[in-house]
């Protein structure tokens, strides 16, 4: 507007909408988080960047966002908008760059900002999945929470850091790995490549103990759909010949039963040992 493409009688018609203060789009474009993002982009002050959940979306990550959150320096003031929260802490050059022309924080100061700021299985998801993606460099965020270990959580992510782990598919894969971390079960290997005993590849699982023969595998919506569940029951069944054992836990399971979902590994790795041992299970004891 100010280079005289618009006036101001033109922005109030009806074929543009004001998104913040001096900034408008119109009506026939998509408003989406990324959109939000450049608006907000717009009118941040200087030292401000786009930050926290919106600038894991804007380095590729999936997530559902309604409002753009926005880091400032302590020193700076800023115009509050429905759409928008923000967060004032301490940033120096290094913690910001520019990302398709948005300023915003960079993978590891993300990924700082969040691990400490969500909760642990959340905040492990968010690593596990950056890592994954290679849009985080594991050493970099490693050494930024070691300089800033007295910050708030700062503790808590380094703890989160030692088992975040690139080989992780999903959120609710990371999340049930915790779950089994924190009740110290014995370590799984993610997405380990299972293959028959004339060494053909029969499938990857989402945790696996080879050692006790056994997987656990996260089920999620997309297992509902009929051709999906036809594929689940083969894959199933030439796991079982192979001589794997294998659970399946649902959303349920993880969110709501987790120490019914810990028994249940904990008791099949516990049979897997029995077997080795050459005892029966039901024979233990006795």
């Amino acid at each position: 507007m100010s280079e005289g493409f618009l006036t101001r009688p033109m922005l109030r018609s009806p074929a543009w909408q004001r998104l913040l203060h001096d900034v408008y789009i119109h009506r026939d474009a998509r408003l989406d988080h990324r959109v939000w993002c450049r608006a907000a982009a717009l009118v941040l002050p200087p030292g401000a960047a786009i930050g926290g959940l919106s600038a894991a979306h804007l380095w590729g990550l999936e997530i559902r966002e309604a409002r753009v959150s926005v880091v400032l320096p302590r020193s700076r003031s800023f115009r509050p908008h429905p759409h928008l929260v923000t967060h004032r802490t301490t940033l120096v050059p290094a913690d910001l760059t520019v990302h398709e022309g948005i300023p915003v924080t960079t993978p590891e100061r993300t990924a700082f900002d969040l691990g400490r700021r969500l909760s642990r299985a959340g905040a492990l998801g968010l690593l596990d999945a950056m890592l994954h993606r290679h849009i985080l460099g594991l050493d970099a965020v490693r050494t930024m929470t070691e300089q800033r270990l007295t910050w708030p959580g700062g503790a808590e992510l380094a703890d989160l850091i030692r088992i975040a782990d690139p080989r992780a598919e999903s959120p609710m894969e990371s999340h049930l790995r915790l779950l089994l971390i924190d009740a110290r079960l014995p370590p799984a290997i993610p997405q380990l490549e299972i293959h028959d005993r004339s060494g053909g590849f029969l499938a990857r699982a989402d945790l696996a103990w080879p050692e006790s023969d056994l997987i656990a595998e996260y089920d999620g919506d997309q297992h509902r759909d009929r051709a999906q569940f036809r594929h689940d029951v083969t894959r199933l069944n030439a796991l079982r010949t192979a001589g794997w054992t294998v659970l399946r836990f649902t959303a349920d399971d993880v969110l709501r039963h987790p120490r019914r979902l810990v028994a249940t590994v904990s008791a099949a790795l516990a049979e897997a040992a029995e077997r080795q041992s050459g005892r029966h299970p039901q024979s233990a004891g006795r």
